[in-house]
């Protein structure tokens, strides 16, 4: 699949963009690990969540679902789980085996977590080696890698856990794994990530939970109880809609339902920053989770120097930001941000490559990178079968002097089934073609 993307165009309207993935996936989890029937509306129906959704199937949940974004489970426990007949495929889906990793590491039966080409390419260390640490058995390929076997009948001990690289993933496969471990399992991050975990502890009664603005505390010996669970729309998938808006002549474009989790609006943090013209309204708090409507209009962005603190708050949407940078006046530079790296793919290189690719002037850094606004022409651009990257040079049409071409665009569909749909629906000039 490649898109290809004539210049100009804007945004305009309401929308309201599929729910958030990192909410579907803990759904998933969560309500297969719960005691009762939880039911979840707004669940995204995109090829990472449905992996979540499929490997709990194979481990004998009864789960209905989805069906226009309604999931039923039935959970089985704590420990209710069965050993799945083959090896789990997870797909494209990092959260999937990161966090399953944690779960899987407790249970009594053998597991092994695979994935497609791109999920065999990144590190599983940071979650291998700290549940090591708990006691856990686990083989992983060379450097790290998918696929992941797990050596079940091995009992857990609670561990304090300084993170080294600020990550929600590695956070909270160690809080699933310490909801079986001996004791108390703590965890300390060098920044804020996002805390969809610990909400989904509490909104599911789990009773030995602390935290505060930088540890997280869990003790073994209770139980989840099941609920109901709204996902609010991802303000990963509505990002590229508000550089969108922020970036076209005479847009003017309201989000609806928008998952606006204080520890995941780096995002409009950065662009109001940037110079952006971003209001909030119809904000509420729905199942835990704080939720809002976002309007965006156009606006003369200018380059920034990103606060460092804001970088784990944004981590998913920097590559429209890199966008929303190219489109700026003057200089914008990215430090602390090594973690793009070892995403689908190389975010950072991925992201100048493409940007240079449209005439853009960009370096790439160890940590970031350094971009100068200016005129953005035409080409073709190498998503490296990542969804962001493809999505975000998408967005970069608006301002483009020539048609883009983007290549190798399928992965989308694991995180924003209907993209070119609704981006053209807005006013963006998409359309998408079989690249065989």
């Amino acid at each position: 699949m490649k898109y290809i993307v004539q210049p100009g165009g804007s945004v305009r309207g309401k929308l309201r963009v599929p729910g958030d993935k990192s909410i579907s996936h803990r759904s998933i989890m969560f309500g297969s690990l719960a005691e009762g029937i939880t039911e979840v509306s707004g669940f995204l129906e995109g090829e990472d969540s449905l992996a979540t959704l499929k490997a709990f199937k194979a481990m004998g949940v009864d789960i209905k679902g989805p069906e226009t974004g309604r999931v039923v489970i039935h959970g089985v426990g704590l420990y209710g789980l069965k050993k799945p007949e083959k090896a789990l495929d997870l797909g494209n889906s990092g959260t999937s085996m990161r966090l399953m990793s944690g779960i899987l590491a407790a249970q009594d039966f053998d597991s092994e977590l695979t994935g497609d080409s791109s999920l065999s390419k990144r590190p599983m260390n940071r979650v291998a080696l700290p549940l090591t640490q708990m006691g856990a058995v686990i083989e992983t390929a060379e450097g790290g890698r998918p696929p992941m076997k797990i050596k079940g009948g091995h009992r857990l001990k609670g561990i304090h856990y300084d993170m080294p690289v600020a990550s929600a993933q590695v956070k909270s496969c160690l809080l699933l794994a310490g909801l079986y471990a001996d004791g108390e399992t703590t965890v300390t991050e060098p920044a804020v990530t996002r805390d969809h975990t610990e909400r989904m502890l509490e909104g599911f009664s789990y009773p030995s939970l602390q935290k505060n603005a930088s540890t997280v505390k869990v003790k073994s010996g209770g139980k989840l109880t099941a609920c109901k669970i709204d996902v609010p729309a991802d303000i990963s998938s509505a990002a590229f809609f508000m550089v969108a808006a922020s970036i076209a002549a005479n847009a003017d474009i309201t989000l609806e339902h928008v998952g606006i989790n204080p520890t995941r609006t780096g995002v409009i943090d950065i662009l109001r920053l940037m110079g952006a013209d971003i209001s909030v309204s119809n904000e509420r708090v729905i199942g835990g989770e704080p939720v809002g409507d976002i309007r965006v209009k156009s606006a003369n962005l200018q380059g920034i120097e990103i606060p460092e603190e804001l970088v784990p708050l944004a981590i998913d949407e920097f590559p429209v930001i890199f966008v929303a940078a190219a489109c700026a006046e003057g200089k914008t530079i990215l430090t602390g941000a090594e973690e793009l790296r070892v995403k689908e793919s190389d975010r950072i290189q991925a992201m100048v490559d493409g940007l240079v690719t449209l005439g853009v002037e960009a370096t790439a850094t160890p940590d970031g990178a350094v971009i100068i606004g200016g005129e953005l022409g035409g080409g073709e651009i190498e998503s490296h079968d990542d969804h962001r990257i493809a999505m975000s040079f998408v967005v970069a049409g608006l301002r483009a002097g020539a048609p883009l071409t983007i290549n190798d665009c399928d992965n989308v569909a694991t995180s924003f089934p209907g993209f070119v749909e609704m981006a053209c629906a807005a006013g963006i000039c998409v359309i998408a073609e079989d690249g065989l």
